[in-house]
């Protein structure tokens, strides 16, 4: 069996940083499955398979290709029913799309705002010359605009965490005793912000932070494999 995982780098190959490769990762940790990390930059994406997509990660199971980290997560669960389950059933697997979208709608777009220079700062030349048009034209304003804006995303950013904050005072893991893909798909929002950010905003007595390091404390310890970048 090989199972091939195309993450996102920068210069430093070890440190991958989109949120849906550690989605990815922390599900294939899950599984309990070894598998090899290739690590890609952005220009390098398009080259990814033939081209089969213009975004990471893409999972190579043999001779399955998938795309998307949600995609992932089910194939994971198909083909390997008789491992833990990433989703607790029909119901786990529905709630994870809900924890998806408000995770997608809510959280990234402050996080982008936050860390969006600090990636370009992580980047090579080549990358960087992609990646700062591509990202002022898709979201309005210059790279340095949005870091000189980014403290007034840090309070919006704490209070849309309420809600996790009303289910970690309940239970130790969003998808209960331990953790499901709904967990992985919230850390993987604010790992991208600890792996590329020089602005980190949860307080040491937040419970949203008892809660991040148990999870950078999963899997043997996978998501502190790569260092804060604070």
């Amino acid at each position: 069996m090989s199972l091939v995982l195309y993450t996102l780098c920068g210069t430093d190959p070890m440190r991958h940083f989109s949120p849906h490769v550690w989605k990815a990762v922390m599900a294939l940790k899950h599984k309990g499955l070894d598998f090899e990390e290739r690590p890609t930059r952005f220009t390098e994406i398009p080259g990814i398979e033939g081209g089969i997509t213009k975004t990471v990660p893409v999972l190579r199971h043999d001779d399955a290709v998938v795309v998307d980290s949600f995609a992932i997560a089910e194939y994971l669960e198909r083909t390997w029913p008789d491992r833990p389950s990433l989703f607790g059933g029909e119901g786990g697997h529905a709630s994870a799309r809900l924890i998806e979208a408000w995770s997608f709608l809510e959280l990234h777009p402050l996080i982008r705002n936050i860390a969006v220079r600090d990636i370009w700062t992580m980047l090579d030349d080549k990358d960087q010359a992609y990646f700062r048009p591509n990202r002022e034209e898709r979201f309005g304003a210059t790279l340095e605009a949005l870091h000189e804006g980014r403290d007034a995303m840090v309070p919006l950013l704490l209070a849309r965490l309420e809600p996790l904050r009303m289910v970690l005072a309940r239970q130790a893991f969003i998808g209960g005793e331990g953790p499901l893909f709904v967990d992985y798909i919230v850390f993987g929002a604010l790992q991208w912000l600890r792996v590329t950010g020089t602005l980190w905003p949860l307080k040491s007595d937040d419970i949203v932070t008892g809660w991040f390091e148990r999870c950078l404390d999963l899997h043997g310890g996978a998501g502190r494999a790569v260092p804060a970048r604070l």
